[in-house]
């Protein structure tokens, strides 16, 4: 199937489920439009002559990968979606060369989706039980993933229209996030910055990345898209930490996007669960497969040979 069509078959299946819900935002949906009018802003300046054969591949802490293109982190409404689902998507984004990354509630099965060799991160949201959250981030470290993420920005969990989400979750401290730094050997990743002070403080605590991202307008209405922000953030970001970005992204076009801004990897959220429901395993690799050739066209067109080389310049404002 082509993207478009994986696109609305999967929307369609899942809208005419109780799950289907998840696809909006919390109270006014703001974010969800907001998403779009942004990435929508900018177009590309064509750079043809003497082009180039790019190349999508990329060596993100440690972990190479076909592509720049990744899931965003989640978990709901996987296994609702199709039987094994959370094994479905792995075994379609291994086969796309890409990466996989778990939310909450974590999987019960995380080993046995880390054993089929999927590149594989794993996120943790901020319990109220401190001691729990530590047990989460011990179990997902212990559990053979590659990263493991903390959501900082679910201080007040998450919600969608005016139904609350999840309930028992309070913000982390800079010296609490320290104590995490401190527990995690492997490379760990904050997720939900959108400010330059995030940044910073993410730094000091030790992060080794950070997404950036309003949360797939789960957490607070009126959030900027993350390219509002991004060049605040790459100014203190750049050559310290790795910077990854989702929100709203669905075309090959976006991603070429947020590798201008400066991102070295992009998530998509929807996108992974309409290929799911579209199409099992297959349909999760499509989606994909076919983001990435899209993108690979572009970067011919704009001079880019490889995703870390995709510049500011390709952009052009309104």
């Amino acid at each position: 199937m082509e993207l478009t069509e994986i696109y609305d078959k999967g929307e369609k299946v899942l809208r005419e489920r109780e799950i289907g819900v998840l696809l909006d935002g919390v109270e006014t949906e703001f974010v969800v439009a907001n998403n779009r009018r942004v990435l929508d802003r900018y177009t590309f300046r064509q750079q043809c002559i003497d082009g180039v054969k790019p190349s999508t591949n990329c060596n993100v802490l440690g972990l190479k990968l076909s592509t720049p293109v990744i899931m965003s982190a989640m978990t709901m409404p996987i296994p609702a979606i199709v039987e094994e689902g959370l094994m479905e998507v792995a075994e379609g984004l291994k086969a796309a060369g890409s990466l996989m990354w778990t939310g909450t509630p974590i999987p019960e099965d995380l080993r046995e989706i880390a054993a089929t060799g999927v590149p594989l991160a794993a996120n943790v949201k901020p319990f109220k039980d401190r001691k729990k959250m530590f047990h989460s981030l011990h179990e997902i470290q212990e559990s053979g993933v590659q990263w493991v993420g903390i959501e900082i920005d679910s201080g007040q969990g998450t919600k969608v229209h005016d139904r609350q989400m999840a309930f028992d979750c309070s913000p982390l401290s800079l010296s609490e996030l320290k104590e995490i730094r401190k527990a995690i050997s492997l490379p760990l990743i904050f997720k939900g910055v959108l400010s330059r002070s995030d940044a910073v403080k993410s730094i000091d605590a030790g992060a080794d990345g950070i997404v950036v991202s309003n949360h797939g307008a789960h957490t607070l209405d009126y959030l900027p898209h993350p390219f509002q922000v991004m060049d605040e953030i790459m100014e203190v970001a750049k050559g310290k930490i790795i910077v990854i970005v989702d929100g709203g992204f669905r075309r090959g076009s976006d991603v070429v996007k947020g590798l201008a801004f400066g991102a070295s990897l992009v998530g998509l959220g929807r996108p992974i669960l309409f290929g799911l429901a579209a199409n099992g395993r297959d349909g999760v690799k499509d989606v994909i497969e076919e983001i990435t050739a899209e993108l690979n066209r572009i970067m011919s067109m704009v001079g880019a040979s490889d995703p870390g080389s995709v510049t500011p310049d390709v952009l052009i404002g309104e």
